[in-house]
Parts: C-alpha cells; sequence; structure tokens
C-alpha cells in the first residue's frame, strides 16, 4: 500500500522541467525517500538504473576511470550488462548517497551530459552534505523529505485536500469548528501524536485499524538511529550523542523544557557538545529550537547559540522512548500524563519544521515571560503559544499590548479547544498547527 507524499508532485514537476538538474532528496532513515523515489521512476521511464551503495558496495569502483557521465554508465554496464540505459528514457537512481558521497561530483557531468535524469537519496544525508555540495554546488537541485505530516496523514486515512482547505476556512474566517468536526479531527490528531509520521507505522495503523505493533516499529527505528550513530559519528562523539539523545524525553517532560548539559554529564560544557547537537539536527533526528535575544525581527542571528530546546523529528520517536506506564495509558487511554505539555510542544514544533519555518522561542531572564515558539511574516513577528488548557496567556498579552515589541501585533494560541479571538490573540485547535504559516500567508 502505497502513502501518498508531497513529494509525489514535486517529482512530477521536477520531471516536467525542460532545465531539470540532478535531483539530491535529503532526509533521515525510514521517511519514504527511496519508495516514493521508485514509484516516481516507474510511472516515468523505460529503463531505471537503481544502486544502492550499502546493498551493492561493488558499485563504488564506477568512478574508478573519472566523473564523467560516459565513463560511469561504462563501468556500470561492465558490473552489470543488463542494465539498459535509453537516451532519454533513463532514470539513474543512486541510493544511500551518504555511503559514497564522491559520487556527487558526477552530477556535474551528467547534467552537462543531459542524456539521462539522475536522482540522489540517501539516510542520515546531512552528516556528509558538505561534501556533497562541494563536489557539486550550482548543478543540482535538492529537496528536503521529512516523516509525513498531518495533513499526509489525513491523506493516507482517505480525507481528500477538500478537507485540508475547509480546516484553513474556518482558520481564515474564524468560524468555530462543529462538534462533530472538533471530535473527528481531534481523534486523528490524538492518534497521529501516538503513532508520529514514519510510513512504516503508519501503514501498519491503517491497515489493521488498531496500534498493535506500533510500538514495536518506532523502538525498531530508535534501535536503527543508535546503530547510525555508532556507525557514522567519530571518536568519542558517539558516546556525547546518545547521551543527548536519551535525555531528551526527561528534559522535555519538565516545565522548564531548556536542554540542559548538565544533566547530561557532569562538568558538560556547551563547547563540548556543540557539534553533538549539531549532528542530531543534521542526521534529521532532531529539531532545536534557540532562544532569542530579544523578540523582534530580523530572526537570523538574532539568539544565542547555547540556549536551546531539543525536540524529536518525529513525535512518535519520543512517544516511542515513553516509560512502559506511560506506553500503557497513551494508547489504551489517549492520556497524556505528564508528558502532555512535551507531545504537544514537540508535535507543534514538527509542524513548523515541516512547513518550513525555523524554531526560536523566548525566556526574559528577569521576569516569568515566555513564549514558545515564534514565527514571522514579512512585516510582523509572530508569537505561537502552545497551552494544555484554554487558559489566560499572561505573556502573550504582554508582547502584543507592550510598546517593546514593536514587531508584534498578535498571537497565536493551538489549544485542546476551539477557533477563537480575544484581544488580538487567535486561538486554533492544536491540529490546525501544520496550517499556521499558510494562515498567516494569507492574512490580509
Amino acid at each position: 500500500m502505497y502513502l501518498k507524499r508531497k513529494i509525489d508532485e514535486y517529482l512530477k514537476e521536477w520531471g516536467a522541467s525542460s532545465d531539470r538538474k540532478p535531483l539530491v532528496v535529503k532526509g533521515p532513515r525510514q521517511v519514504g525517500k527511496t519508495e516514493s523515489i521508485r514509484r516516481f521512476a516507474k510511472g516515468n521511464y523505460d529503463e531505471v538504473i537503481e544502486i544502492n551503495f550499502v546493498e551493492e558496495p561493488k558499485y563504488k569502483m564506477i568512478i574508478s576511470d573519472g566523473y564523467k557521465a560516459e565513463d560511469i554508465i561504462r563501468n556500470i554496464s561492465r558490473i552489470d550488462p543488463s542494465k539498459h540505459f535509453i537516451e532519454g528514457k533513463t532514470l539513474i537512481f543512486f541510493d544511500e548517497l551518504q555511503e559514497f558521497p564522491e559520487i556527487a561530483t558526477s552530477l556535474k557531468f551528467f547534467f552537462q551530459d543531459g542524456r539521462f535524469d539522475v536522482i540522489c537519496s540517501g539516510s542520515l544525508l546531512g552528516i556528509n552534505y558538505k561534501r556533497i555540495e562541494s563536489n557539486s554546488v550550482g548543478y543540482k537541485t535538492d529537496y528536503e523529505m521529512y516523516s509525513m505530516d498531518f495533513e499526509e496523514f489525513l491523506w493516507a486515512k482517505g480525507y481528500s485536500c477538500e478537507t485540508v482547505n475547509e480546516m484553513l476556512d474556518h482558520m481564515n474566517e474564524l468560524v468555530p469548528f462543529n462538534e462533530l468536526e472538533l471530535s473527528v479531527y481531534h481523534g486523528l490528531f490524538m492518534d497521529y501524536c501516538i503513532l508520529g509520521g514514519m510510513p512504516a507505522v503508519v501503514r501498519n495503523y491503517i491497515a489493521t485499524g488498531t496500534f498493535e505493533g506500533s510500538l514495536m516499529t518506532q523502538r525498531q527505528l530508535i534501535s536503527d538511529y543508535r546503530e547510525d550513530i555508532r556507525k557514522y559519528a567519530q571518536g568519542m562523539d558517539q558516546t556525547r550523542i546518545l547521551n543527548v539523545f536519551d535525555q531528551i524525553p526527561p528534559q522535555l517532560s519538565r516545565d522548564n523544557k531548556k536542554f540542559q548539559l548538565s544533566k547530561v554529564a557532569s562538568g558538560a560544557r556547551f563547547k563540548d557538545y556543540r557539534g553533538c547537537i549539531e549532528w542530531l539536527k543534521d542526521a534529521g533526528i532532531v529539531n532545536v529550537c534557540y532562544c532569542l535575544n530579544f523578540p523582534e525581527l530580523p530572526l537570523k542571528g538574532n539568539y544565542d547559540e547555547t540556549k536551546y530546546k531539543l525536540y524529536f523529528a518525529d513525535t512518535g520517536l519520543l512517544v516511542a522512548m515513553l516509560d512502559e506506564e506511560a506506553q500503557v495509558d497513551l494508547r489504551a487511554n489517549k492520556n497524556l500524563g505528564v508528558y502532555k505539555g512535551a507531545l504537544y510542544e514537540n508535535i507543534v514544533g514538527e509542524a513548523l519544521v515541516k512547513s518550513g519555518c525555523g524554531l526560536y522561542y523566548y525566556k526574559r531572564d528577569d521576569s516569568t515571560l515566555e513564549e514558545d515558539f515564534f514565527v514571522r511574516t514579512a512585516n510582523n513577528l509572530v508569537p505561537v503559544e502552545v497551552k494544555a488548557t484554554n487558559s489566560k496567556s499572561k505573556s502573550l498579552s504582554t508582547l502584543i499590548n507592550s510598546e517593546k515589541y514593536s514587531d508584534i501585533t498578535y498571537g497565536l494560541k493551538l489549544i485542546n479547544g476551539n477557533v477563537g479571538c480575544v484581544n488580538n490573540i487567535y486561538t486554533f485547535p492544536y491540529f490546525c498547527a501544520f496550517l499556521v504559516k499558510k494562515y498567516l500567508s494569507q492574512r490580509k
């Protein structure tokens, strides 16, 4: 069963472009890159030459005569004479690129040659991406792929794009959802919170209609990530990265969700762990939310890199790392317990990243003023608060009404409730988080 993905439309547009460059699909393991590329290839090419550098390391020899397209094609044919190359009708798919980043040098020559289309993909691509970038700058197109967002989850459940448009209409027109809509969408969102967006987990849930087997699959993914850390991280960083990785759930469960290295190891210093945080981010395992120096535009450069929160890039991985008692309560009763704040914040952060936003928060040192996230429009800085209950938002009100924060004129609050607006605070249900950027782009 193939699950419709947003990359499908992108691949179609890429394939139809007359001046297309070799495409590099970036993203963490198991988010569906290979499956989506294969489906596109099967429907659009007479011949597909797929080379997996993990399963078939012998193909690392194809650059023995250099990086020109004709030399590489000749060497592929020497290894496997059954592979046929038809000009204008052949896709060459280099998979597991992180195992052989040197092949990226050939992208320039494939582009100049022009006879064959090329797509590259690989898990944990960010780790070797600087090498790949330097080898192919200017001669490729990049696409960032994530695990499924809530919109893709709705597609998997049989809902159409029209459903998503109707949700956005509720936000734009400030029309509350009716009781049925609220119940159905919240129930679907809770399922998505528990499952996350990894296709293997979602596919099993769709097939069985239950959570059966979901935890086992999620924990296997956790094991795979741990194995990747041991395989690709160098030296002492392996242990440090694993320690940071393991500390994310307990630190998110606290009221103060700022990540504290002192909890990872006694005497830990930022300069010793900076590379570990970057490694996990580049690998697509975590999203980093930086503390703003001051809530004003621009955002880039206006943050303290030593103060940050760490969220999992897929909330299902956070769920899989919770303790056994929380697991039972969560899957049987959909009770989030003490992890309620952590899970909702994580999934909102995940939704913002998947829609193309950076993650920033703010905590003023000399007061209780604190805000979960900030996003921007062309002219405004917009604070986004994630509330477990629809209680008053003191910090949000202060940011909107104080003359100190001139870039802020309104804010968003995501709750377990309905659409509304009071005193320039726009309230939306959690399940609308994936639409925040689109909503802001359409605000008049």
